[in-house]
């Protein structure tokens, strides 16, 4: 195989700027041969483009050796069982699923090496985060004490939220902050740290918008070693910020927007506690403000990264068999807030999925009439530059 024939489904704002930039020919090796929608507002068809306007017949058609999903979320776990019961390889933009029990229901439809299954977290190639992974994995802030991530900076408007009518719904998608931004933030921060032995959610539903689901969180993971750590996130404050600290043995890592600092102790603080004669005395310590390399997180180069390990066999940047751990973080902190009690993990798939459907069946939640400007696909197409 030369190149790897791939079919886009969910032309919506991702799946337009996914085109677009296949269309530009950004992805060494990948060829857009097919598009997918269910609604009748297709784009003109380009060359070697077919179209469809439904999944089965696209996957069934012969002209597509890959499926990239970028549907509305509940989607992405039938499209994808389909498309890898096929026998196709399968791109998932974030999140897998919407929760536990329908990511082991995809993730168990996949057929082993062979079939190349792969996650849209493309903040795994960001230069920044990269040189933390480098950092923590390589010891060198020793043992982590605490974690603090206060990622508010996903501001979002009324308008954002009246763009589709399935967004920031439990039935069309499942949750909100958590399931839509943040994602990305708790894929990376599993990435980083691990999974937490519990987790304790503090949720707020449609306070700064009017939505039915979280648009306010806070919530806390603690680990069995004693290490414990804070995240924060939320679509209602601006400016807000990105600030991730991390506290090791070693010192202190402050990630403040792309500035990244390392006040770095000279002596452990374990040891220095223990040796240390005076009782007010701290470790000497330097700080170093790190060079981050440049670049940024990169669409491109995750979809390069997923046909070159088609056509080549490299290890895959993002396994699709790791999109579960976002989802458990994220359902977890959720059932949390709902039954007012702590979490442990692994936690229980199907009872989620019940309290889950049971918000779906009761929702009485209608959004007030208001007149909106229509979001486009240039709204998401600094993503890919």
């Amino acid at each position: 195989m030369e190149n790897v024939r791939i079919g886009i489904v969910g032309l919506g704002n991702m799946g337009k700027a996914h085109r677009a930039c296949l269309r530009a020919g950004k992805v060494s090796g990948l060829q857009l041969t097919a598009i997918c929608d269910r609604t009748t507002n297709l784009p003109p068809p380009e060359e070697g483009e077919a179209q469809f306007a439904d999944v089965e017949a696209m996957i069934a058609s012969g002209c597509v050796d890959a499926l990239l999903i970028a549907t509305p979320h509940y989607f992405h776990t039938t499209v994808g069982i389909a498309a890898l019961r096929a026998g196709l390889h399968v791109m998932v933009e974030k999140p897998l699923s919407v929760h536990k029990a329908d990511c082991e229901r995809l993730i168990n439809a996949h057929q082993g090496s062979g079939q190349i299954f792969a996650a849209m977290f493309q903040l795994r190639t960001d230069p920044l985060y990269k040189q933390l992974k480098s950092l923590v994995s390589q010891g060198e802030l020793g043992s982590i004490r605490r974690v603090l991530w206060d990622c508010t900076d996903w501001f979002r408007t009324e308008t954002y939220y009246t763009s589709g009518g399935w967004r920031a719904t439990w039935k069309g998608e499942g949750g909100g902050v958590l399931l839509n931004q943040c994602p990305h933030n708790l894929d990376l921060y599993q990435w980083l740290f691990g999974m937490p032995s519990e987790v304790t959610g503090f949720c707020q539903f449609g306070r700064y918008h009017d939505i039915e689901v979280e648009d306010d969180v806070t919530a806390y993971f603690r680990y069995k070693n004693g290490t414990h750590a804070t995240f924060i996130t939320s679509t209602g404050e601006a400016p807000g910020k990105n600030l991730l600290q991390i506290t090791g043995e070693n010192g202190l890592v402050t990630v403040n927007g792309r500035q990244v600092t390392f006040q770095r102790n000279r002596t452990s603080m374990s040891e220095f506690s223990l040796e240390s004669d005076a009782g007010f005395a701290k470790p000497e310590n330097w700080s170093i403000d790190m060079p981050v390399p440049p670049g940024t997180a990169s669409h491109v180069e995750v979809l390069q990264n997923f046909t070159d390990a088609i056509l080549h066999g490299v290890p895959l940047i993002a396994p699709a068999a790791e999109g579960i751990h976002s989802i458990e973080l994220a359902n977890a902190i959720l059932l949390s807030t709902w039954k007012n009690r702590t979490v442990p993990l692994p936690m229980d798939s199907l009872q989620y999925e019940r309290e889950l459907h049971n918000r779906i069946s009761s929702s009485t939640h209608v959004r007030k009439p208001r007149s909106v400007k229509k979001l486009t696909s240039d709204d998401f197409a600094k993503s890919f530059k």
